[in-house]
């Protein structure tokens, strides 16, 4: 494991900074953070509780301001702008009165594509999120792992380079979410997006991940930048890897209170 210098990144966070008003108090979420991702990279960012890494994920998609620092896509400062990245928070947040097909297509209509070719469009990328056969369910009508599939596929289609997933497998069962990361990574693999990825859980992000970066507790600074130096694909047998064991140890070890 190392730290790892990015030569070209597709987005970059530059020292940023960002305070909360709360009750009465101001409180500090994120302390001079920096970080990078290269395109096509698959970067997972992990930390305690309350750390900020959420917050973090709102001000590259421009839902907050930060107080100070930059944050820029492909070299251009951007902070405050919403709609140039896809950010997928931690809940679906499908609409319910939608179907699959109805709520995958909010990007196309958010960007005032035309319908009926960001219907084919949909409906052609259908089977390779798993959702053959669910177009014309509403979402009540749907596992947790198929409304996941159905927002990451709603995500994709907002046509950005670059993809915010906030813990989108959190909720799922350990089973479940082994198979959505695989899934993801197929996806990932075959399209080859910039993906940032917030999770708590350190074996996912060593699985799923290029690079991974270390948050402390809140304020929030960037404790390491960790190499995952595994091959890919990745496969389910490759948590038996030692390398596998290795990183994970690592990052455990750089999540404990200093």
């Amino acid at each position: 494991m190392s730290s790892c210098l990015v030569s070209n990144p597709e987005v970059e966070v530059r020292h940023l900074s960002k305070w909360y008003r709360v009750n009465g108090h101001v409180v500090q979420a994120l302390a001079d953070v920096s970080l990078a991702a290269e395109p096509g990279e698959f970067v997972s960012v992990v930390g305690p509780s309350g750390s900020g890494k959420t917050t973090l994920f709102n001000l590259i998609c421009g839902l907050s301001r930060p107080d100070s620092g930059e944050l820029l896509l492909k070299g251009q400062p951007v902070q405050g702008r919403r709609g140039l990245v896809a950010y997928m928070p931690q809940k679906d947040v499908l609409l319910p009165w939608r179907t699959v097909l109805g709520n995958v297509l909010l990007g196309a209509e958010v960007d005032g594509r035309p319908t009926e070719e960001a219907r084919q469009e949909a409906l052609e990328l259908v089977p390779a999120f798993g959702l053959e056969g669910f177009e014309h369910r509403y979402p009540h009508e749907l596992s947790g792992g198929m409304r996941q599939r159905a927002a990451l596929l709603r995500t994709y289609l907002f046509h950005r380079d670059v993809l915010l997933l906030d813990e989108p497998f959190g909720a799922l069962d350990a089973l479940t979410r082994r198979q959505l990361q695989l899934w993801l990574l197929s996806v990932w693999e075959e399209r080859r997006k910039t993906i940032l990825f917030v999770t708590h859980d350190v074996a996912e992000a060593v699985f799923l991940s290029d690079r991974i970066y270390v948050l402390t507790a809140r304020p929030a600074q960037v404790r390491e930048v960790v190499a995952v130096d595994l091959p890919r694909p990745r496969t389910a047998e490759m948590v038996a890897h030692p390398a596998f064991a290795a990183a994970e140890a690592h990052l455990l070890a750089a999540l404990l209170p200093e």
